[in-house]
């Protein structure tokens, strides 16, 4: 039967005559598909095999490459953990479109797909779903450019609007009546939900669609989004089954995510991709990227060689120095720390770092205090909580994080999760209870917000610069999970 098929159906990757709608592109390709299973590479089952075969797409939000080129990501761990349940490796087939991906599930050349995927092509060609493990918002995103600003949909006349082929958006977008669309909206068969963001952002369109999480992470890169109004109910997350799997697989992912939940792995999971994207001030990120070109090329020299001497990504160490000085190596603060590293006269002697001032001594001296206060922390800190602990610990000091961890211990919270700790710190700023603390008053909040926003400054700069040593940080176990 594939050699009378056209070969624009066979190859299943968005290259179809354009027909009247992006919906209904993937129920036709869908639905042929299903007589292609014995086309493509039809994996065993993973019963057979001890192999879990996984469709995704790249995205800060599902799979993408981390530092040293290791995989990662939410929907990456996620996955992982349901294959270690079973006692199955996982090999992720990386796909461009959400068009290829829900027509090669339906012909089963997979198990499953993982990629923040709303369930629009359930029984469609046999594909069934998942559990329901999350539920996003979703967005009309427009540029500042965009005058006067659309309330609804019927305001759209005469703007560019793009959305992601086979997306919660271009089901939205079918729904509406034609005297809404403007100059038409554009189906990107292709494209991610951040690159849509960056069009608007840049002028070359002027709305998009994008869900709640997507657009809190670029709006971290991307200026001039303003998010305008809600398309729809919030959209359901769930992994996608392949038609050649039985009933008994999706009832081991019931188990699986009932497990995770009441365990605290999904959540564990939340705050370690997407516990800190809440925006930063526009100012703020208007002011990275400018210093990032002014002031950060004379100083990476300085933070090469501290990764080179302690093992810690370079990226993360400026993303630290930028939090505390803006990379000013004159910089000062009413309680006279100083430097690019803003360390205290105390801890600078004890660094042995003699000139505060001198971006080199500061930033080693910056460094390997970190790499103190990391390897001080109890055992069963885990990473990348450990890293995360210890920059709170760099802003308020050793102690009173103990006290931080004593508190999270009284709550019933766990003291060794960043995610429990972070809830208690601005508590250490409470009178009553500072009273009663070994180490006393602390600006506990501010610790919070420091770390914080260093995770933030942190994924700006892995997108934009390199790491320098391959193969030697030691954030290549950091973000196992």
């Amino acid at each position: 039967m594939c050699a009378i098929l056209p070969v624009w159906l066979v190859l299943g990757n968005g290259s179809l005559p354009r027909i009247a709608s992006s919906f209904y592109r993937v129920l036709l390709l869908t639905l042929l598909a299903g007589a292609l299973t014995g086309c493509g590479r039809v994996p065993p089952l993973p019963g057979d095999t001890g192999e879990l075969v996984v469709l995704t797409l790249n995205g800060p939000t599902t799979y993408f490459l981390g530092a040293d080129d290791e995989a990662m990501g939410f929907e990456h761990d996620l996955v992982t953990a349901f294959a270690h349940q079973q006692g199955w490796t996982v090999r992720f087939v990386v796909v461009d479109s959400l068009d290829s991906l829900h027509a090669r599930l339906a012909r089963g050349e997979a198990h499953i797909a993982a990629a923040a995927l709303s369930p629009l092509v359930e029984k469609i060609g046999g594909v069934r779903t998942g559990p329901v493990y999350e539920r996003l918002r979703q967005w009309l995103v427009c540029g500042a450019q965009v005058t006067p600003i659309p309330r609804s949909a019927a305001d759209l006349g005469g703007l560019r609007v793009e959305v992601v082929g086979g997306s919660a958006g271009a089901q939205w977008a079918q729904n509406l009546r034609p005297a809404s669309l403007g100059r038409g909206i554009r189906h990107m068969e292709e494209a991610t939900p951040g690159e849509l963001l960056e069009r608007v952002s840049h002028g070359l369109s002027d709305c998009t669609v994008s869900d709640e999480r997507n657009l809190a992470i670029e709006r971290n890169y991307l200026t001039g989004l303003d998010s305008v109004f809600e398309v729809a109910e919030p959209q359901h997350l769930a992994w996608l089954v392949s038609p050649r799997l039985e009933s008994g697989f999706t009832q081991r992912l019931q188990r699986f995510f009932g497990k995770a939940e009441s365990a605290g792995l999904v959540a564990q999971l939340r705050e370690r991709y997407f516990g800190h994207v809440s925006r930063l001030a526009e100012v703020d990120v208007l002011s990275i990227l400018r210093l990032r070109t002014e002031r950060l090329p004379a100083l990476k020299a300085h933070f090469h060689l501290a990764e080179r001497k302690t093992g810690i990504d370079w990226r993360l160490l400026a993303a630290l120095a930028y939090q505390e000085s803006q990379w000013d190596p004159h910089a000062r603060s009413f309680t006279s720390v100083r430097g690019i590293m803003m360390l205290t006269e105390q801890t600078a002697e004890h660094l042995g770092v003699e000139d505060r001032t001198d971006p080199r001594e500061s930033i080693l001296g910056g460094a390997r205090y970190l790499q103190e206060l990391r390897a001080a922390l109890p055992e069963a800190v885990a990473e990348p909580d450990r890293t995360w602990l210890a920059l709170a610990s760099y802003n308020i000091g050793s102690g009173h994080l103990e006290d931080a961890m004593r508190l999270a211990r009284k709550q019933g919270k766990d003291p060794h999760k960043w995610k429990d700790l972070k809830e208690v710190l601005p508590l250490l700023s409470n009178p009553r209870i500072a009273a009663g603390l070994p180490h006393g008053y602390a600006r506990g909040a501010e610790a919070r917000a420091l770390t914080e926003n260093v995770r933030i400054y942190y994924d700006i700069l892995q997108r934009y610069e390199p790491l320098q040593s391959q193969g030697t940080s030691w954030l290549k176990r950091l973000l196992k999970p």
